[in-house]
């Protein structure tokens, strides 16, 4: 409504002073810096009290220094050179390049303006011509001209910084220590994001925080659950605290696009991908890492997205994302995938482990040991089959090479490793001695054992199609989907068993489901097998220690599947992509539906990540020898909230028993006060009983039809 009012009197203002706003381009105005005329941006209440630095406008001026200094007659000629070098960068302003000269000598002052069209160009030209070789005596060095006034504001003497007491600041861990054990998850639906316990005793979830207009796009938590991230045009923000979700940090990073984090929190990455002046260059791409508490930027790479798009086809405009992968489970090493090379950097410097990349010929694709620093890389084949392809597994920071395993006549490789970094599986899919078509096959790696032994795993019909592939978290097990839709086999491997420690084996094959996706549990055992998209949702809970099923469901037209942290709870959502049935279910482990909610315009469902747990693996073997005794205290709990809910349902039932008879009380009221009205109707018969009337039959004819025959 308040837009709309507002609106009114920008109408009436325009018609008062004879402007058509059809003619306008809104987009185009520009306010005084430091004036909003009392219009709030959207983004106010994220960057309030904050310091932040005002453009001046200027940012896509750059300044040339170290020129040569010549006379009039030869401006021409330098302005010829110089436009030459930095219009292929981007698009140079009409009187966009302008040279001071000296008033006295008339001669070039050996610096110059250049103005493009966006301030990447000008940022793009910085970068890629400063320390430019002109000639031996000239060398290049180029500035942002809105540096000129950062610079100018650096006082003259040196002053101490200020010194500020400590302040303890909030226990952002506090929502584990709930006394009832919940999880939280994040949803976004319309322009609303909400924080929500999931109070699966009470069958509902209980509302944590809400907030309208949170993010511009998504938000994402941060992999040990501290932070929540938002999105802005003018960056990212993380929030947390101990009971509410304050803004701990933001990260100016104009139109971003994605973020990530690194494993351990320490880190975030941040993109944006802008289109240049000339349509025939590539976008171009800005990446920033930020020290998430601090949000100082420690380092940036700015490029093409041609460069960024090396073994990828995912995220935006090509750009296959994350560009950096985090190595080890840690925040000590990150990586990213070149041409003929994966380039490896260290988090003390944020340069490149000995100062250059990893060459690799050929290089397709790579993908860190979650545990330890050890890439597994892949190399197609090259020559036309003369040099085969490869599956290479390398050691950071030595580069060593620690096993490798030459793949034959292959035509698509693809990398799974177990979430302990126990095992990698490679999927090869191979062509047939026609080349015609193709088989597929596994190559298996025990990474933790002597010498990296490499097991080969063949499906009993090696020319099935393989449509899912999952680890089990954790464990030694592995499921896969393979056969032809729309029912396909679903087989369960072991890496060991008793009767073959070292061997693979196979556990089972569930044959002719509909199934498309596998989610294990993260506490492993329990697997959901799901069948979205065009399976509508079809849903199995099975148990693979005792392979059996637990429960069969379905969430109509499904799109997305998660487990909460712990293995307790399952989420299933319907997102906006369908316009119907938006919302999400909560099922338990084995199947069972605890409630549904149903949200209009629904974009995300998330639930929060729990840091990895403080006990030893042998702490863990002990409480769960003795859960009974653990349990005891829960199961009390739980009698208690059933009989809770029992008696809520009956006084339920009570209240609806009441108001039926408070109905039919005032029905038989109303029935007695019109009696008179009813005899007065029966032409004076005082009778309600139906067995006081007489039934009678009554035969009506009626012509339905008449049709008139001439016989001739």
């Amino acid at each position: 409504m308040g837009d709309v009012l507002i609106m009114n009197e920008i109408d009436a203002t325009a018609n008062r002073l004879g402007i058509d706003l059809l003619q306008v381009d809104l987009d185009s105005i520009q306010l005084p810096p430091g004036e909003d005329f009392g219009i709030i941006s959207d983004d106010e209440d994220v960057y309030e009290d904050d310091d932040q630095e005002v453009e001046s406008g200027f940012g896509n001026i750059i300044v040339v220094d170290n020129l040569p200094v010549v006379p009039k007659e030869k401006f021409e000629k330098l302005e010829g050179v110089i436009r030459k070098i930095y219009s292929q960068i981007g698009v140079i302003k009409e009187d966009g390049l302008w040279m001071p000269v000296d008033p006295e000598t008339q001669k070039s002052l050996g610096y110059c303006f250049i103005e493009y069209n966006t301030p990447q160009e000008a940022e793009l030209a910085k970068e890629k011509t400063n320390g430019y070789k002109l000639d031996r005596a000239h060398i290049f060095a180029v500035n942002m001209f809105d540096d000129f006034d950062r610079f100018m504001k650096v006082p003259d003497e040196w002053a101490p910084p200020e010194h500020k007491p400590y302040t303890p600041g909030e226990n952002l861990q506090k929502w584990l220590t709930d006394e009832k054990a919940r999880d939280q998850f994040v949803i976004r639906s319309g322009t609303d994001t909400e924080v929500l316990w999931n109070d699966a005793r009470h069958l509902k979830p209980e509302p944590v925080y809400k907030r309208s207009y949170w993010t511009e796009s998504f938000v994402q938590w941060s992999p040990l659950g501290t932070y929540l991230a938002t999105v802005h045009r003018q960056g990212a923000a993380v929030w947390g605290g101990a009971n509410t979700f304050n803004r701990l940090m933001r990260y100016a990073h104009p139109q971003v696009k994605l973020i990530d984090f690194s494993p351990g929190e320490k880190y975030l990455v941040t993109y944006s991908s802008h289109e240049p002046s000339n349509p025939r260059d590539a976008n171009r791409v800005v990446i920033n890492i930020f020290d998430v508490r601090t949000g100082k930027v420690m380092r940036d790479f700015k490029g093409s997205a041609d460069e960024f798009a090396v073994g990828g086809t995912g995220g935006v405009t090509g750009v296959s994302w994350p560009v950096f992968r985090w190595g080890g489970g840690k925040d000590k090493y990150f990586a990213k995938l070149g041409k003929n090379m994966i380039s490896v950097y260290e988090t003390e410097s944020f340069t490149l482990i000995d100062k250059k990349s990893l060459k690799v010929e050929n290089v397709m694709d790579f993908s860190w040991s979650p545990t330890d620093p050890i890439i597994s890389l892949f190399v197609p084949e090259l020559g036309g089959g003369n040099q085969p392809a490869r599956v290479s597994l390398v050691q950071i920071p030595s580069k060593e090479e620690l096993r490798q395993k030459n793949l034959f006549s292959v035509s698509d490789c693809k990398m799974y490793w177990q979430s302990s970094g126990d095992y990698l599986a490679v999927k090869v899919d191979r062509y047939t001695k026609t080349k015609k078509s193709t088989y597929t096959g596994f190559e298996l790696f025990r990474i933790k054992e002597r010498d990296i032994p490499i097991e080969v795993l063949e499906l009993d019909n090696k020319n099935d199609k393989i449509i899912a592939f999952a680890w089990e978290p954790k464990g030694h097990r592995f499921a896969v989907i393979h056969g032809d839709s729309p029912r396909p086999d679903i087989s369960f491997y072991s890496m060991r068993t008793a009767q073959h420690a070292g061997r693979v084996s196979k556990l089972t094959t569930l044959k002719g489901k509909q199934a498309n996706a596998l989610f294990w549990s993260p506490s492993g055992r329990f697997i959901v097998l799901a069948g979205l998209k065009g399976f509508n949702g079809q849903l199995e809970f099975y148990n693979v220690d005792e392979l059996e099923t637990m429960a069969t469901a379905e969430h109509f037209m499904a799109t997305d599947v998660e487990w909460d942290p712990t293995g307790r709870y399952v989420a299933t959502a319907v997102t906006s992509v369908h316009e119907m049935e938006n919302g999400f279910n909560i099922w338990s482990f084995n199947g069972k539906l605890l409630y549904r909610t149903l949200k209009d315009h629904f974009f995300q469902f998330l639930w929060r990540p729990r840091p990895p747990s403080f006990l030893t693996p042998e702490k863990e073997e002990e409480i769960a020898k003795n859960l009974k005794k653990y349990s005891k205290k829960y199961e009390a709990e739980d009698q208690d909230v059933s009989m809770q809910l029992s008696e809520q349902e009956r006084e339920k039932r009570r209240s609806l028993k009441n108001e039926w008879e408070k109905k039919i009380s005032e029905w038989k009221r109303l029935h007695e006060e019109e009696k008179m009205e009813r005899q007065m109707l029966r032409d004076g018969e005082a009778s309600d009983e139906e067995e006081e009337y007489e039934a009678k039959e009554v035969e009506v004819e009626e012509v339905l039809d008449v049709t008139e025959e001439v016989e001739e």
